[in-house]
């Protein structure tokens, strides 16, 4: 199977150069993840190797961080240049400052009303700093992604971290939450549920009884509210994912990276040939569509931009 461009709609092909096929940047991984544009280059995390990797265009590949500690979802902080980054392995989420290192980091959550979190999975910072995350289950059912475990929370939230460090649950009821992202406006946060896949098997058994879907909540003074499911995505799960400036979502599945509407219209798919684990934009202007895949990362050209940007200095 090689990547090409399944079109649904012809929008897709307004959002998407689908002349030039997707472009493998780095290969020979073993399930990469947590995409991020920074400081002019891609980095990524490697989460089995326990690696951080830098890719930009005239260095081409490097190691950053040798031992993350099962590092998976990365985002940027709002005004700063630092990387906000996921642990499976530490169970808490770090802020990694420039230079990126081990050493040279702080921690920003670990724990919740005395408890350790579960794992840490993805993370996005509103543009008011506040910083919110996903903590399911995966880093601690297996020593896969970080290490065997029981829960001491005893559920998988979503959280949110204020300025003066005081971490919120958000939300409760989720079966694995996953990816999240913010519309453009920041009054709805979108959050994945990737609940069809329990986790503890490698490659991943689905059950599709269970969730496997994106749902959305209205933001109101830093509350959620009106939950609703967006959309159902199959084959696989909706694992990490990206809204841009007009309110499209790009998101990961088994089989494409998918364009939805936000109505949960879909749009079109890059089709590759490996699971998708998540993607961002970035690249000289932001348009770059950089998709992490199983063994793989590959850039799409677009005329998209992240709603991230509008908030990032």
């Amino acid at each position: 199977m090689i990547a090409t461009y399944d079109v649904v709609t012809p929008l897709f092909e307004q959002f998407v150069d689908t002349q030039t096929p997707p472009e493998v940047i780095a290969d020979g991984f073993t399930w990469v993840e947590g995409p991020v544009w920074f400081d002019n280059g891609l980095y990524f995390s490697h989460i089995p190797a326990k690696k951080l990797y830098r890719w930009d265009k005239i260095n081409g590949l490097s190691v950053v961080i040798a031992d993350t500690d099962f590092a998976n979802g990365n985002t940027t902080d709002v005004k700063q240049p630092h990387i906000i980054s996921c642990e499976h392995g530490g169970r808490r989420v770090l802020r990694r400052k420039q230079p990126i290192s081990s050493e040279n980091s702080e921690v920003v959550a670990s724990h919740f009303k005395g408890k350790r979190l579960n794992s840490p999975n993805d993370v996005v910072v509103k543009s008011d700093g506040t910083i919110w995350f996903t903590d399911p289950p995966y880093g601690i059912l297996s020593n896969n992604e970080g290490y065997q475990a029981d829960s001491e929370i005893g559920s998988n939230n979503v959280y949110r971290v204020d300025l003066d460090g005081t971490v919120h649950c958000v939300v409760s009821d989720f079966e694995r939450p996953n990816g999240l992202a913010f519309s453009p406006d920041e009054k709805i946060l979108y959050v994945a549920d990737s609940g069809s896949i329990s986790g503890s098997d490698f490659p991943p058994i689905v059950d599709h009884s269970k969730p496997h879907h994106i749902r959305a909540f209205d933001v109101h003074n830093n509350t959620l509210s009106n939950s609703r499911v967006v959309t159902d995505v199959e084959p696989g799960v909706p694992d990490g994912f990206r809204v841009d400036t007009q309110g499209y979502l790009w998101v990961s599945s088994a089989d494409s990276l998918r364009c939805y509407s936000d109505q949960g219209e879909l749009i079109g798919r890059i089709v590759l040939p490996e699971v998708v684990s998540n993607c961002c934009f970035g690249g000289a202007d932001g348009s770059d569509l950089f998709i992490t895949a199983s063994s793989r990362v590959y850039r799409v050209r677009t005329n998209r931009q992240g709603a991230e940007s509008l908030y990032r200095s």
